[in-house]
């Protein structure tokens, strides 16, 4: 269901009168956005943030390319404590928890 589509389901049920609605649930979001990228480990930032750039997956035997520009990541399997040592050029998967990036990978 699109945002559109999903406004107008909202604006027939806020039409019907309170004998003629059944209890429907109708969630409407901004746009259709991946919850999570590929992307690659490029350096270690501090403790366990790191820098990562999205890269987009291609055919069996081809390389990943990097897209866009270097963002910061959060690694959770990491101390936030203590330096992280995550290898730069590991692959994982990132998502966007809040205002920040962040993805679980073993060093």
């Amino acid at each position: 269901m699109s945002l559109t589509d999903s406004q107008q389901e909202l604006e027939r049920l806020a039409r019907k009168g309170p004998q003629e609605r059944h209890e429907t649930s109708v969630v409407a979001s901004p746009g259709a956005r991946a919850t999570a990228w590929a992307v690659k480990v490029k350096s270690n930032s501090s403790y366990n943030v790191y820098n990562v750039r999205a890269v987009e997956i291609g055919d069996p035997g081809s390389l990943p390319v990097e897209l866009g520009q270097e963002a910061k990541a959060v690694n959770l399997a990491e101390s936030f404590l203590s330096q992280g040592t995550l290898s730069a050029g590991t692959y994982v998967l990132m998502c966007r928890v809040g205002d920040r990036n962040v993805f679980y990978a073993e060093p």
